[in-house]
């Protein structure tokens, strides 16, 4: 386990950054030429960022990253 000291101002820029990277796999997620092994990779990785977002954000903003919520049913074509 490791701990973390930082600023309001460096949490709020930590929580951006996931967001935004949380983001951008969702939409490599929904592209649909995606090979079926990346797209397992990229909800790993997207549940790992979830992870670590929500101990830094309010519990309603981290419903709208929810990986259930973004994964199930988009990824079957």
């Amino acid at each position: 386990m490791l701990g973390l000291m930082i600023s309001e101002e460096e949490k709020k820029e930590l929580e951006y950054l996931l967001r935004r990277e949380m983001d951008e796999l969702l939409f490599d997620f929904n592209y649909q030429g995606i090979d079926e092994q990346v797209k397992q990779a990229i909800q790993e990785r997207y549940t790992t960022l979830f992870n670590l977002y929500k101990r830094f954000a309010p519990q309603s903003q981290c419903l709208n990253y929810t990986p259930n919520k973004n994964f199930i049913n988009q990824g079957k074509n």
